[in-house]
């Protein structure tokens, strides 16, 4: 029996890792964004009004990236199909985080897929279990853009520095901060733009 080398295995994981990250990647650049107004643009930090918005959602228990993974793989085989019968619906960006508990490290947290316009709740297929379909009232967002990979610190350190702006322009959250990203889990970390959102009262 002929010996099979663990460099060559692990190089073959790699491949197919690879493949998979490209697929992506491709998918997600003819993916579009909700169209929104800017209301306010000062430095890095914005105002701006969304249009209401229809959208995925599961609850993921874990670190940030543990259910950043399982949330991205359960929502987008619904997305592409591959977990249900029907066409595949296109990828809108960014998805969406929120931490639904305090503190740092293993928590709950909801992760969104944004549906593209000319979709209805009724429309859309079937969600399967941990799948719930959602709509999102119109409403104005602060944002502030996070350039490369992010970590926990970096995302705590740039909520905390919206929320401040807020304050110094007399607007108040109506929540936490929102963590939006602009390409999957998939992708390497300096090629990953990604935003902090707080809705507005």
């Amino acid at each position: 029996m002929a010996k099979i080398g663990w460099g060559r295995i692990l190089a073959g994981v790699a491949a197919v890792a690879a493949g998979g990250a490209a697929y992506v990647y491709f998918r997600q650049r003819a993916a579009r964004a909700p169209i929104y107004q800017t209301l306010l643009a000062d430095g890095g930090f914005e105002i701006r009004r969304y249009p209401a918005l229809l959208a995925i959602e599961t609850i993921q228990h874990g670190s940030r990236d543990r259910a950043l993974g399982a949330g991205f793989a359960l929502l987008s085989a619904y997305m592409y199909g591959e977990a249900r019968d029907g066409e595949e619906i296109p990828m809108t960006l960014p998805f969406l985080a929120e931490p639904l508990t305090a503190g740092s490290g293993t928590r709950d947290w909801r992760i969104r897929f944004l549906i593209p316009e000319g979709h209805s709740a009724g429309s859309l297929p079937p969600p399967g279990e941990g799948i719930a379909i959602v709509e999102i009232p119109a409403q104005e967002m602060a944002a502030v853009k996070i350039a490369g990979q992010p970590s926990d610190r970096s995302f705590a350190t740039n909520t905390k520095s919206l929320s401040g702006w807020l304050q110094s322009r007399e607007r108040r959250g109506a929540g936490g901060g929102q963590q939006a990203y602009y390409n999957s889990p998939l992708m390497p970390g300096p090629l990953r733009p990604n935003e902090v959102l707080i809705p507005l009262e």
